[in-house]
């Protein structure tokens, strides 16, 4: 166990959790079986991989090792959507929370402030961007492995910045995800949707309970067509559910990634993420998926799981992260 890779531990841990909550909510859950059978396989290939590394022992199977339990956040992501279904939705508390701070709903009136082509693109492009500025911070390092040239030196260096990096990111996105299983928050898109703008425009945010448990509808994206709409589009339509909302992880993540640019000196990959960044940002909000006070809660939340993850790998694996590259 002690020569178990910290993204195989993270994972473990959450499987661990996450297989104890589907216990005791099993008679609410609408196929805990299904989670439970989940676990399972991913379980037995984690062993495989291991026992390949074991029969192979090189950086190769190695950062198989490492990158197989990332491959699996569009597994564990919807799966929190079954865990809300269990419980009333908050949705009313937080639509109740923007219309105070701020004297309506942002989520709604963004949209209708920056309402042309122009714009829209720009937040959708920003919005989808997530998911290549996570590919290239996560995977980015793995291209130092293709020059041959390099000194063992140099790939223990390249391997544990590939460590840490992908440690942080993983164990970032389980703290969220365990947020979401007990704090069921839908978002705008579906909360507005089953109110009615009438009734969100005269300020009546009414507590639906457990309606999201059976009714998955969302409004439309804001905006005229555009190809970054459609592909955000595509992409909700491919997976998207009742959950996640609060804090938002899409800011969450995205300033994760930036702290983590940053602290890998990387000023190029830093600077070309930020136009993409900024836009991401204001997307969540742009295209009603969150209340602003979610963005807020991604802020907070990101400094405090960065440090959080970066203090865990400082504690328990920095010091042996080359373990497996002799």
């Amino acid at each position: 166990m002690k020569h178990l890779l910290p993204t195989e531990w993270a994972t473990l841990v959450y499987i661990a959790l996450t297989t104890l909550f589907a216990v005791f909510l099993w008679p609410c859950m609408a196929d805990p079986v299904a989670i439970l059978t989940t676990r399972l396989y991913v379980l037995v290939t984690m062993a495989a991989l291991i026992g390949l590394y074991r029969w192979r022992p090189n950086m190769w199977t190695r950062l198989f090792r490492h990158i197989f339990p990332l491959t699996l956040l569009g597994v564990w992501y919807p799966e929190t959507y079954e865990y809300c279904r269990c419980f009333p939705y908050l949705d009313h508390l937080f639509a109740q929370a923007d219309q105070s701070l701020f004297g309506g709903q942002p989520s709604l009136l963004f949209s209708q402030w920056l309402d042309g082509k122009v714009w829209s693109e720009l937040f959708h492009l920003g919005y989808w961007a997530y998911y290549p500025m996570i590919v290239a911070t996560v995977f980015g390092p793995l291209d130092q492995f293709l020059n041959r040239h390099q000194t063992p030196a140099f790939y223990k260096e390249a391997l544990a910045t590939c460590s840490r990096t992908g440690f942080v990111v993983l164990a970032s996105f389980f703290l969220y995800y365990l947020i979401y299983i007990f704090l069921p928050v839908a978002g705008p898109h579906c909360y507005f949707h089953a109110l009615g703008l009438e009734a969100v425009a005269q300020g009546e945010f009414a507590d639906l309970g457990n309606y999201f448990a059976t009714h998955t509808e969302m409004m439309d994206l804001p905006g005229p067509d555009g190809l970054f709409r459609s592909w955000v589009e595509m992409a909700h339509e491919s997976g998207e559910c009742p959950t996640a909302a609060f804090p938002s992880s899409h800011v969450g993540i995205a300033t994760i990634l930036m702290l983590i640019q940053w602290r890998n000196k990387d000023r190029l990959g830093f600077c070309l993420f930020f136009p993409f960044y900024v836009f991401l940002c204001g997307a969540t909000v742009y295209i009603h998926a969150h209340y602003l006070v979610d963005v807020f809660g991604g802020f907070a939340t990101a400094f405090a799981f960065y440090f959080l993850c970066n203090g865990i790998y400082d504690r328990y694996f920095a010091k042996r992260s080359s373990i497996l590259t002799r």
